[in-house]
């Protein structure tokens, strides 16, 4: 009782402080997470004392197996097919070496620098490899960025997650093999593989086919409300992980393959999870931050040592390090710039710590001490990567800051022949017809989201585009008319 009251209490702190400093936030450049980390800090033994969860914690296990699962079906969400195809040689070198030879160094550097076993150190190499979703997603909605940047980040952060989980499972079979005194065999090895790459993510994909179908036929036929489109995709998340670990497979592969799934078939809801589900997503993802940052991730600064800061060192600039001379090969199209913003904006954060407590939560010898390693890397990332990202957020809001100007006194629009109020928001194409017969100007407004407009050839005949993520700024750049009746479609 005390653990759910603690975590009740937590999850409508968080709720409650993200909606009121959102814009704020996002004004500033200030990362999310490192406010959610001070504030759990306030809240745990450093500060009020109002809540201590620990690396024991059954909330901490909850939150943290949720957030996982969670990250990796929104990773596989936000893919876009179409992207990947368009530019498959920039995702092969940012997905084969760009996060192989990273978690491969790292590895070796963990090895032969701390003296870790091998084991180990690849649970290490692949948390660290990971490039966190959860802080890139102020920079990924800037407008400034450039959008070969913008897709290259998202293709890395959604995609490497799942390329670097199984490291980290089968390294924990064998460590758990060598803890029992008999090593692995390779029966085990070869069931926990099969459950790994073929039953979770093949059940997964299952769930997904049909959640689409059932999604698809109700839509049709009674109609479902967009926001329940958003948590019957998370719904989905959750029915994959529940399904696959319940015969023995992995449910956080299985969560991955149900947000492919819907990606790939149903772009709609992929659009409704984006609008509403992503939010309800984000949310639990900083109250991961807020749990861990009461007290665990602070452990990170007791191993501090000349060694372990070295390490970190390498583990933060070993991105860096290889992709800038993998994106200056022939093939990628990228503009020195680009290259340069790519290779820096790689910040470890969630998804490593993550990572780090599989092998705590089932019990391994020494995972205590990788994951203080990793969360001493993270919180180094969040004052590193994260100030960047501020940095270059300030700097490109006061670039296309454009100059005060004297705000203009309102005044009482003059009545139009169109002005009348609609009994329901929705209007159809025949009351189109019927006030531009009447004189009444009209403005068609197509305000998809932008993956079901980059998806789709067709365009209202005469209709303005308007990106629903900024229609404020796109609605005064076409300097559309005040007067007007917009009619928005968005789907």
């Amino acid at each position: 009782m005390e653990h759910f009251i603690t975590t009740l209490a937590l999850t409508g702190i968080v709720i409650v402080v993200a909606s009121l400093l959102s814009g704020a936030v996002e004004r500033s450049g200030v990362p999310l997470v490192a406010i959610f980390l001070a504030l759990g800090a306030a809240l745990g033994p450093f500060g009020l004392g109002l809540a201590d969860i620990e690396l024991a914690s059954p909330a901490l296990k909850v939150i943290a197996t949720l957030a996982l699962a969670l990250v990796l079906f929104s990773d596989a969400v936000t893919i876009e097919i179409g992207e990947v195809r368009a530019r498959k040689r920039l995702a092969a070198r940012l997905l084969i070496p760009g996060t192989f030879v990273p978690a491969v160094v790292i590895t070796a550097v963990a090895h032969w620098l701390l003296g870790l076993q091998w084991a180990e150190s690849a649970i290490l190499g692949a948390a660290l490899a990971s490039t966190d979703p959860v802080l890139l997603r102020s920079v990924l909605r800037a407008h400034s960025l450039p959008d070969a940047v913008r897709v290259a980040l998202r293709l890395e952060s959604g995609m490497n997650d799942v390329m670097l989980l199984p490291i980290v499972v089968l390294s924990m079979l064998l460590i758990q093999g060598a803890s029992q005194g008999g090593g692995t065999s390779a029966g085990t090895l070869v069931r926990h593989a099969i459950g790994l790459f073929v039953l979770g993510p093949a059940l997964g994909a299952l769930i997904g086919w049909l959640g689409i179908v059932a999604m698809v036929r109700v839509r049709s036929g009674v109609g479902v409300r967009r926001d329940y489109e958003s948590l019957y995709a998370l719904g989905l998340a959750f029915t994959a992980y529940t399904a696959a670990e319940a015969v023995g497979g992995s449910g956080f592969l299985a969560a991955f393959a149900a947000g492919f799934m819907v990606a790939a078939q149903d772009v709609e809801l992929c659009d409704c999870f984006l609008e509403y589900g992503e939010a309800t997503a984000e949310m639990l993802l900083l109250l991961t931050f807020v749990a861990l940052g009461t007290s665990v991730i602070w452990s990170g600064l007791t191993v501090i040592s000349g060694r372990v800061l070295l390490f970190a060192a390498i583990a933060l600039v070993t991105r860096t390090a290889v992709l800038l001379p993998m994106l200056r090969l022939p093939g990628v199209g990228l503009a020195p710039r680009e290259r340069r913003l790519i290779a820096l904006f790689g910040p470890r954060g969630l998804s490593t710590l993550l990572f780090a407590l599989l092998p705590v939560f089932a019990g391994l010898p020494g995972a205590g001490q990788l994951f203080e390693i990793a969360c001493l890397v993270v919180l180094l990332s969040v004052v590193v990567h994260g100030g960047g990202i501020a940095l270059f957020l300030r700097a490109q809001q006061a670039r296309d800051l454009p100059p005060a100007a004297p705000r203009p006194r309102p005044v009482a629009a003059p009545p139009t022949p169109n002005a009348e109020p609609a009994a329901d928001d929705r209007i159809g194409l025949d009351e189109v017809r019927e006030r531009r017969a009447r004189g009444g100007e009209i403005v068609i407004v197509d305000a998809r989201a932008d993956r079901s407009y980059r998806a789709s050839d067709a365009q209202a005949a005469g209709s303005v585009r308007i990106s629903p993520d900024d229609p404020v700024r796109d609605a005064t750049a076409l300097q559309l008319s005040r007067h007007a009746t917009l009619v928005v479609y968005c789907a």
